[in-house]
């Protein structure tokens, strides 16, 4: 089994990366989707969110309010970091036993926004970072979640530098262009270095 890592800042197109590898032949294990499953109605996930924050940040229907509790935790780092301690424990053992799940022979990719700021940077056997500029972050931010510029810049801040995480990489994709150049550059990196990391992880 190979284990790649990606990540990159919020907004950088981790997800086109990720169905792009899907589509190649990796098993991708998203940790913001199972982000969303462990705080579902009915999971001590979201019961303990409710126990820490209030239920104002529930919908009228009992799911979760993303956006208001994404107000208060980027603004605050405390929050924050109460946050995380629900989540991140929940999403590392259902990513663990989906892993566990995965063919010998898999490449499995591990869709991890904070992967540097958890320190998981050498936990894989390489790492891709997911690259744009930070302008591109905020302007897409606004765009696709109707956000302030304020609030985004708030989103970005929240994370480690782009050079941080940049620092953290084995391979970047550029993913400033159009999707087409980013499709290619994945397709590039899975036909070049990845090719060679699983026959030196296979012994062929």
């Amino acid at each position: 089994m190979v284990r790649i890592g990606v990540t990159g800042g919020i907004a950088s197109g981790k997800t086109l990366v990720a169905d792009e590898l899907a589509g190649l032949g990796a098993i991708v294990i998203d940790a913001d989707v199972l982000a969303r499953q462990v705080v579902q109605p009915g999971t001590t996930g979201l019961a303990e969110i409710v126990l820490r924050f209030g239920s104002e940040v529930l919908q009228p229907d009992g799911s979760l309010d993303r956006a208001r509790l994404g107000d208060v935790v980027f603004r605050d780092d405390r929050a924050r970091a109460d946050l995380n301690a629900i989540v991140h424990p929940r999403v590392r053992a259902e990513a663990t036993r989906l892993e566990e799940a995965s063919p010998a022979g898999a490449v499995v990719v591990h869709v991890i926004p904070l992967l540097v700021e958890t320190g998981q940077q050498n936990s894989f056997d390489g790492v891709i970072v997911v690259d744009v500029p930070e302008e591109t972050q905020v302007e897409r931010l606004m765009r696709r979640n109707g956000l302030t510029r304020q609030q985004a810049h708030d989103r970005l801040n929240s994370q480690v530098s782009r050079q941080e995480r940049l620092a953290a990489a084995d391979w970047v994709v550029d993913n400033a262009g159009a999707p087409e150049r980013t499709r290619r550059l994945v397709g590039d990196l899975w036909d070049g270095a990845l090719a060679n990391l699983r026959k030196a992880v296979s012994g062929d």
